[in-house]
């Protein structure tokens, strides 16, 4: 499909690829991994035609056609968002526009009969390409992405302008996957989606019929897309089979082995030299001298990717909490005449671990101010425990930052003493290293604000900590280290995240906001998303998301509405632990299809419902023609008859097309309601 040959890139002096060969087929998943400023970026741009290559060439078939997201940065404005995201049917567009001017010039009776037969001629040709082309389901597709990726019914014919940058970039998305490239390059996709657009984005991208390259620094959603890594490290690509997972053992595997290979080398090259400083000067070793010299020139250094430390920490010490952390009672907020809370009652305890989740704009981030007490409700009350010390990371924390000092400076005040010799280490797992520590903070991006952000708030001592995104702008690496950090941690925890691993691995309570109310689920993000998929039945299986010892203690999993939680998620002992546990990828599997059964019901039920509308508005306007053609003296003109004649045929066609593709979809449905 698309061949790169000896590529070479570079900026100044610094090299991104050298000489880089490589390919990808049809239908491949691909995964495009590396450190931060690799050139992942660069290397999608060059694929898109968006930029040249120092040298090399790309290889492609003259029809192939590339779709390319980048990070951010796309507007829109002047159309609705419906209209916006149909453009992707430009060509099918444009054959409806010419049949409805046909329509209406074939109803003239001024029109000679040779022309009126060309015209008649063309409409049917250009109606059999629109079926072919499934024009009659563009308002369909339309509806179905928009609405995986959030956006609402009521929003389709709201101006695009009056959208955010990240809703901005979902409309591009939306386009994106409406045109069906041959070629979808997608620069972090899911920087703006929250956890419900990325399942459904992933499910997706599983069904997509052609070729996939992803940057993500989601591991969760690598996971379950990709079927191949590409590691762009060393100004080159080395390909790896399977999944992220997959990846980081291989990869660890293979740098030891190059690691090995290069202290074996330079151990061999140390024995050279040493061998010829000794008799460098003797002439009975003259010819072996001059041997080993013109081996060591012909030696090609093994170079290695610089090893990038492991860090791990402890929170700072903080005395406990009471029990009670945090409550709202009764809580009404609204913005005008929206109403995000209307009756809200939330319970936190100490040692609670609460994901909140739910849509964009359902009010996570406004209960996350409540909570925190930067934000009043407009009813209601908020208690604060006894001896609670709180930290809260608002999803604007970056530009609060003091913009005069220095990254060093920034860490260093309001840190405890015994956490200083700390700082340098945590620094360079949030991509700070050397003099990056002596920038100046107004000159750092907003990526390396939000990094510095994170690191301050691991330094400070608290028992409670707000998050709000804490993950936006962090690399696989940093996501680690900030994980590994808050696994540790031992006071109370509230988050909103939308990175699937970070929760699965955090969560043991999730509260869903929405429709003006908080409902809690206690248990992991997986149990939560079984009783959404089985909201009639007890108890789900036994959590496959992680291994916790208190998981064998926790009663069956319950959705409670809020302000009926308190007292009622406290562990009860099961009667009888599960016998064995499956493995972490029989986990991942399990799950991955439980949630692409459950998407592909979904999508199918939406479609048979729109089939079903259009069948009958079809049958509808065929029960109109028949009552025109039924008229006395509707024959007597044949020129003005022949149009209706042509249409109640075309009707009757699309009908029969459409009843076939409801039995189709009726037949999988009935299958996979059988399989269940």
């Amino acid at each position: 499909m698309i061949q790169l040959s000896e590529l070479t890139k570079s900026f100044g002096d610094r090299v991104l690829l050298d000489r880089v060969t490589w390919q990808i087929g049809d239908r491949e998943r691909v995964g495009l991994c590396g450190p931060n400023g690799a050139g992942k970026t660069t290397l999608l741009k060059m694929m898109a035609g968006l930029d040249e290559p120092d040298a090399g060439t790309i290889l492609k078939p003259a029809a192939l056609t590339v779709g390319y997201l980048p990070q951010d940065g796309l507007t829109h404005a002047g159309r609705s968002i419906v209209e916006e995201a149909s453009s992707a049917f430009r060509d099918l567009l444009a054959m409806k526009a010419e049949m409805h001017a046909l329509e209406d010039r074939l109803g003239d009776p001024a029109i000679p009969e040779p022309q009126h037969e060309a015209m008649l001629a063309r409409y049917s040709d250009l109606q059999d390409r629109f079926t072919l082309g499934d024009g009659y389901s563009i308002d369909m597709k339309t509806g179905t992405v928009l609405q995986g990726l959030g956006f609402k019914t009521g929003d389709f014919e709201r101006p695009t302008d009056t959208f955010s940058g990240g809703w901005q970039m979902r409309i591009a998305l939306a386009k994106l996957l409406l045109q069906q490239p041959n070629l979808l390059l997608l620069d972090e996709p899911t920087n703006h989606l929250d956890l419900e657009a990325r399942n459904w984005l992933e499910e997706y991208l599983n069904a997509y019929p052609h070729a996939v390259i992803l940057v993500s620094h989601d591991r969760f959603f690598l996971d379950a897309v990709v079927t191949r890594i590409a590691d762009l490290t060393l100004r080159t690509l080395t390909d790896y089979v399977g999944n992220y997972s997959a990846y980081l053992v291989a990869h660890q595997a293979r740098i030891e082995q190059m690691r090995k290979a290069k202290r074996e080398q330079d151990e061999e090259v140390a024995r050279v030299k040493m061998f010829i400083d000794r008799f460098r000067y003797q002439a009975t070793k003259a010819s072996q001298v001059q041997s080993r010299i013109k081996m060591l020139e012909k030696v090609v250094p093994i170079e290695v990717p610089p090893e990038r430390k492991k860090i791990h920490f402890d929170f700072p010490a903080c005395a406990k909490s009471g029990r009670t952390v945090l409550e709202l009672k009764h809580v009404r907020k609204a913005y005008g005449e929206t109403v995000i809370f209307s009756d809200l009652n939330i319970h936190l305890e100490r040692g609670d671990r609460v994901a909140l989740v739910g849509p964009n704009g359902a009010g996570k981030s406004t209960l996350m101010r409540m909570l925190s007490g930067e934000e009043q409700p407009d009813r209601g009350d908020r208690v604060e425990g006894h001896h609670v010390v709180m930290q809260y990371f608002a999803q604007d924390e970056a530009t609060r930052l003091d913009p005069a000092p220095t990254v060093y400076e920034t860490l260093t005040s309001g840190s405890p003493m015994q956490m200083v010799p700390m700082i340098r280490n945590i620094l360079g797992g949030f991509l700070f290293s050397g003099d990056d520590v002596y920038k100046r903070v107004r000159v750092l991006s907003g990526g390396e604000r939000t990094r510095l952000a994170v690191a301050r708030m691991l330094l400070r001592p608290s028992n409670t900590l707000l998050l709000d995104e804490p993950t936006n702008h962090l690399d696989l690496d940093s996501k680690e280290v900030l994980l590994d950090a808050l696994v540790d941690y031992g006071g109370t925890l509230v988050f909103v995240s939308h990175d699937r691993y970070f929760v699965e691995r955090l969560a043991t309570k999730i509260i869903e906001i929405g429709n003006g109310a908080a409902v809690v689920y206690p248990g992991t993000y997986q149990e939560f998303l079984w009783h959404k998929a089985h909201p009639r039945q007890g108890e789900p299986p036994q959590s496959q998301s992680r291994e916790r010892p208190s998981d064998r203690d926790r009663p069956p999993a319950r959705h409670l509405v809020a302000s009926d939680a308190r007292g009622r998620d406290k562990k009860q002992p099961n009667a009888a632990a599960p016998a064995a546990q499956p493995s972490r990828e029989d986990r991942k599997r399990t799950d991955a299809d439980l949630r692409r059964r459950q998407r592909a019901n979904l999508t199918r039920r939406a479609q048979l419902e729109a089939l079903e509308a259009r069948i009958a508005d079809t049958e509808r306007a065929i029960r109109q023609l028949e009552e025109t053609m039924g008229a006395p003296g509707f024959y007597d003109d044949r020129t003005a008859a022949q149009p209706v004649i042509d249409q109640h045929q075309a009707l009757m066609w699309e009908v029969g097309e459409l009843m076939g593709r409801w039995e189709t979809l009726q037949s999988a449905s009935d299958v996979a309601i059988a399989d269940r």
